[in-house]
């Protein structure tokens, strides 16, 4: 894998954009508040990678991850820049790689991990997250009342 150098001046500007509280992330997580969901914000979930997926629900070992387009490469929506393509090409296509591997380290951990894009709809997301959520609370009250 490559690694990625910035040089100061690089480092500094990047750190101004900040990596939680996007727009797309707090519609959703207005959406799943409104229906009386709580969960965690950009909680670390696992010693074996840093991933800190955007929302936790630990309980029902579930992690929504809400990737923005132009950062984890949208196929729909990415457009490299003109100067640099083929740096910003293969920066992008490394991120992509790191959230596949990042997730298969949290499935085999036993998390259930969410996807979902920040052009997607938060009603839609939501949707999606209680499905998992109420499918979770199925298991664990079967669980419960089995002999």
């Amino acid at each position: 894998m490559e690694t990625w150098v910035a040089d100061d001046a690089r480092r500094l500007h990047m750190a101004r954009f900040g990596r939680r509280d996007t727009a797309p992330e707090l519609a959703v997580r207005r959406e799943l508040h409104r229906r009386g969901r709580r969960f965690f914000v950009d909680r670390q979930v696992s010693r074996r990678c840093r991933v800190r997926p955007d929302l936790v629900f630990p309980r029902a070992r579930i992690a929504v991850f809400i990737d923005g387009c132009f950062w984890h490469l949208c196929e729909e929506h990415t457009h490299l820049p003109k100067a640099n393509a083929e740096l910003w090409r293969r920066k992008l296509l490394a991120n992509r790689q790191r959230d596949l591997r990042n997730q298969a380290i949290l499935i085999a951990e036993g998390w259930r991990v969410i996807r979902s894009w920040e052009h997607d709809e938060a009603v839609s997301v939501a949707d999606r997250v209680e499905h998992e959520l109420d499918r979770w609370a199925s298991i664990a009250c079967q669980d419960r009342s089995s002999p």
